[in-house]
């Protein structure tokens, strides 16, 4: 009964703050002290008892008040962190300060009129002489203090007993680096795990993020032109904790295992206090290690920063004078300083990118990994393991690690653990490929593989077997992670949302950077590729959007390269290949007379329109790459709408994603009608106090409402295009030679557009066996027409016996190769020079950029980018093959595939292919359109997982967009 009367109490000490006409002294501490002093309130109780409703009122009918009572609570906080032993009471009434803030942060963000209060000079004590201070935003003051009592002794660390007769005096002079919260990078103690201690810093670090939240009411623009300067100020060297903060959030999570000793259903009869903590951190970590695009070049000071790896030892030296918060004033000791900080470096990214030891690395990455794997870990006894769901903030934090270490990246790729980072990125993106509230981890999925595959030793990692089936809901296999890696892509392209269609020319770029080292795919993930190239190889199709034949060009690099240099282990694609060769002759035979394009582009249009396509191919391909869905037949299915009548390019089914109801105050967790401008009226003040049965129901609304994240989704910025995302590096440049140089010219002309890399990175070969082929001409030779029936080259089954007479008397592969140079030549159309390839982009971007409603394909345009498809590796492999297995299939009556399979792995093409192009790999680089969106998908994370309580979800944000799905 006593806490009901309590909280009564509280909630008519709230109905007098906001019907108050006047401002209330600020003196008047018995008041002021009603908010945090009296009543041991928890944050569900703060969060009910002050309506969203009443804080507009007081914001906009009061604002003096709501200063007073922001004022105050941080002065209560400031009071309490001068002391090194606060009492129990102290505690009790930080907290109180602690939660009130949290729920009245969001609604002052609203208000651009009041961000700048927390940045203004505060009163000054009479008594004081103002030469005798410097003035000491709100905002500072609040972050020093919260960050002081992060290492509170007794109250969020053990207090640590020393020899000496003396003990702190007062929490500046406390070494908080003797107090990191665990043992990890930079610390060798593990202090013991306290769950109050927990519950503590988790209160203290939520108010911390939700200061940092004002981005959230920031429009995008807004946003990644200005600084969030909470966030500025906690990252610099005014911020005397910075190093045991960075050390004590990274080591939590990294360290964190949820399974514990592993005892069966643990978790459901022990709360887990680190739980809610590491969730905090793990978010705090992704916001502060945002990498600052916007300062090129700065010059930092060694001497301000401590080395993370110097030594283990318990003692840091303070980075910049301490600040003070004495009484009324809350002035700063440190003169001279006044806002130096705002130019200041991020310590938080500083300290990141300077860790360097291998243990610390291991450590990292196995934290990482651990969490990560914690979904897939099957247990004989259902239920029986803590599973944990904060694998978004876990994929961000590891890019951001990346973006910041690329000695930490150097380190994963090195290592085997590489892997058991890409078996749950795989499982995230196949389970969720369907799921538009998802749509976000996909994407930060594909980035992150992206990023890695630029390197060579993930490529090579990926020929590990795959052993582990049952926990990915893919066909059965047997194979390697490259063939999972293809599988998981595929059914994103065939079979995903179609709001993943920016990210189709991601997908097949992660394929291509790493098919050069894939030394043995399984027929499955053959079929799926050759699957893929004649979706994406349909004449309608390539005619419907300016860019989407630049999906085949990297398919065919796909096919080139893994014949090039892994001709020997793939006998299964080659297969595959020989098998399905009919779409590399239709690809070949693309009709370029403007009547045909008409033709197929007026068939598709009324297919569409009529409910259902036909095509006269085995494979049905709808009208965008978006709507693709696949079977295990082959065949593409998909129901179209009849409301459209024309192709629609990616870039266009890209932007008309699903319209969703939008979500803002007047829909919100406890059901108020609250708007931007709310006026007194809206607050009852015929009486100043409530009962004690509408408090209790105010209680309990926030119980019978079901998550919000359950229903709602924040919007995600525009995805960058991705050749803004890849760079060009050339590698080995001084090897490489010199009559690679006009095929690396035609090879980038041939792939640049807006929608695919326009930058290769050459890697020199070590795989070129063909040193006598030195002088052959390396012009790349482009297929203009090539005949179907050409001689050797059946168009029945492998296994037909009706074969013609030409067929039954090919020869062995070593009379092919005496022959060769005596079959017919594939018409072949040189590359100018490097200005012609300029002049190509232009014409590229020019047609990117024209309205795809009014652009229509022509005869030019189709001639401008099917003469430079790289054919000549492929047909030459059908010139060789294609005969020979037919004939081993009537001579020997082969009807086995297994046979055929076989006999390929025993052949060999060394000598008949053309000279081993340059591997060509695009690697990510920094861009300031892919840190916009990691900004603007980490907040919406954000405000989606805080919902206990829901600080941010009656609020209207800016940066992003609230959905309803």
């Amino acid at each position: 009964m006593g806490g009901d009367n309590s909280k009564l109490g509280y909630r008519n000490a709230v109905i007098q703050l906001t019907t108050k006409t006047q401002p209330v002294d600020s003196n008047d501490d018995n008041f002021w002290d009603q908010f945090w002093a009296e009543y041991p309130m928890s944050i569900q109780d703060i969060f009910a008892l002050i309506p969203a409703a009443e804080i507009r009122a007081l914001r906009t009918e009061a604002p003096n008040n709501l200063a007073t009572l922001c004022y105050k609570a941080i002065e209560r906080i400031a009071q309490v962190s001068e002391s090194a032993s606060p009492t129990t009471k102290d505690q009790l009434t930080v907290l109180n300060c602690i939660r009130l803030l949290t729920r009245l942060l969001p609604y002052i963000f609203e208000d651009v009129e009041w961000r700048s209060f927390f940045w203004s000079p505060l009163p000054v004590d009479p008594s004081v002489s103002r030469e005798q201070v410097e003035f000491v935003p709100l905002a500072q003051s609040l972050l020093s203090a919260l960050c002081d009592l992060l290492f509170c002794p007794d109250f969020t660390v053990h207090s640590i007993s020393k020899s000496g007769p003396e003990s702190p005096e007062d929490m500046h002079s406390i070494d908080s680096c003797e107090y990191i919260w665990q043992s990890g990078v930079g610390f060798a103690q593990a202090p013991a795990i306290n769950a109050i201690h927990d519950s503590n810093r988790t209160e203290i670090l939520k108010l911390i993020l939700t200061c940092f939240s004002e981005t959230m009411y920031l429009e995008q623009e807004e946003a990644h032109r200005s600084e969030n300067r909470w966030v500025k100020f906690f990252t610099s060297t005014v911020n005397r904790h910075a190093l045991p903060l960075f050390a004590s959030l990274l080591n939590v999570v990294c360290a964190y295992d949820p399974v514990g000793l592993g005892v069966p259903y643990n978790h459901l009869m022990f709360s887990d206090s680190r739980e809610p903590l590491v969730e905090v951190a793990l978010q705090i970590l992704c916001i502060t290690l945002e990498p600052d695009h916007m300062i090129s070049s700065p010059t930092y000071s060694n001497a301000s920063f401590r080395d993370l790896n110097s030594s283990h030892s318990h003692s840091c030296s303070d980075v910049d004078e301490q600040l003070s918060l004495n009484g009324t004033g809350m002035t700063s000791r440190n003169s001279g300083n006044g806002d130096a900080w705002n130019s200041e470096m991020n310590l938080f990214v500083n300290y990141m990118s300077r860790i360097h030891r291998d243990e610390d690395f291991a450590f990292i990455l196995s934290g990482i990994t651990r969490l990560l794997n914690n979904p897939l870990v099957q247990t004989y006894l259902p239920g029986s393991s803590k599973k944990v769901q904060m694998h978004q903030e876990l994929l961000v934090l590891f890019w951001r690690i990346c973006e910041c270490n690329k000695k930490f990246m150097y380190y994963v790729l090195k290592s085997s653990q590489v892997l058991d980072l890409l078996v749950p990125i795989l499982y995230h993106l196949n389970n969720s490929r369907n799921d538009q509230s998802r749509i976000g981890l996909i994407h930060v999925g594909v980035f992150i593989l992206l990023l890695l595959s630029g390197e060579r030793n993930f490529g090579v990692r990926l020929n590990k077997p795959y052993r582990h089936r049952s926990l990915l809901d893919v066909p059965v296999f047997t194979g390697t992670h490259a063939d999972l890696l293809i599988i998981v892509s595929h059914r994103l392209i065939t079979s995903g949302h179609n709001r993943l269609n920016p990210l189709f020319d991601c997908l097949l770029t992660i394929i291509a950077n790493v098919s050069p080292y894939l030394k043995s795919l399984s027929m499955v993930s053959s079929n799926k590729i050759l699957h893929l190239l004649d979706a994406f190889s349909q004449p309608w199709f390539l005619y419907s959007n300016p860019s989407n034949h630049q999906l085949v060009f990297l398919l065919l690099e796909v096919f080139n390269n893994i014949i090039q240099y892994q001709f020997d282990g793939n006998s299964n694609l080659v297969y595959t290949i020989i098998r399905k060769r009919q779409i590399f002759y239709r690809l070949a035979n693309l009709p370029t007379d403007q009547p045909t394009i008409n033709s197929i582009i007026n068939k598709q249009m009324k297919s569409q329109c009529s409910g259902h396509i036909t095509m006269e191919s085995t494979t049905t391909v709808p009208t965008s790459t978006s709507s693709l869905a696949s079977s295990n037949s082959g065949g593409i299915k998909k129901s179209v709408d009849t409301s459209v009548c024309k192709p629609l390019p990616i870039s266009e089914i890209s932007k008309s994603s699903s319209t969703s109801t939008c979500l803002s105050g007047e829909s919100s967790v406890y059901h108020n009608n609250d708007n931007d401008n709310v006026d007194s009226s809206n607050v009852d003040n015929s009486s100043l106090v409530e009962s004690m049965d509408q408090v209790s129901s105010r209680l309990n609304e926030i119980k019978v409402v079901g998550k919000p994240s359950d229903s709602i989704q924040a919007s995600l910025a525009d995805v960058p295009p991705l050749h803004k995302m890849t760079g060009k590096r050339l590698g080995n440049a001084t090897q490489l030679d010199e009559r690679f140089s006009n095929y690396h010219a035609e090879i980038e002309n041939n792939l640049i557009s807006h929608s695919s890399p326009s930058q290769r990175t050459p890697v020199d070969s070590t795989n070129n066996n063909n040193n006598d082929e030195s002088d052959r001409d390396l012009t790349i030779h482009n297929v203009q027409e090539y005949p179907i029936n050409r001689s050797g080259i059946s168009e029945s089954s492998l296994t037909s016996t009706n074969q013609t007479k030409e067929t039954q008397n090919s020869s062995l592969l070593t009379s092919d190769a005496q022959s060769f140079h005596s079959i017919e030549t594939i018409t072949c159309k040189q590359s100018n020079t490097s200005h012609s390839m300029n002049d190509n982009n232009d014409k590229l971007q020019k047609l990117n950029e024209i309205n795809s409603s009014t652009w229509e394909p022509t005869s030019e345009w189709v001639h401008s980018w099917k003469l430079k498809m790289p054919f000549q590796t492929i047909m030459r492999l059908l010139q060789v093959l294609v005969p020979q297995v037919e004939k081993i299939c009537i001579d020997k009556g082969l009807t086995d595939e297994t046979e055929i399979v076989r006999f390929l792995q025993n052949g060999t093409l060394v000598g008949l292919l053309p000279v081993p192009h340059p591997i060509l790999i695009r690697k990510y680089q920094s861009n300031t359109g892919t840190t916009i969106w990691f900004r603007n998908y980490i907040w919406g994370i954000i405000y989606l997982r805080n919902i206990t309580p829901p600080i941010w979800y009656e609020t209207n944000v800016r940066l992003f967009e609230i959905h309803r799905i």
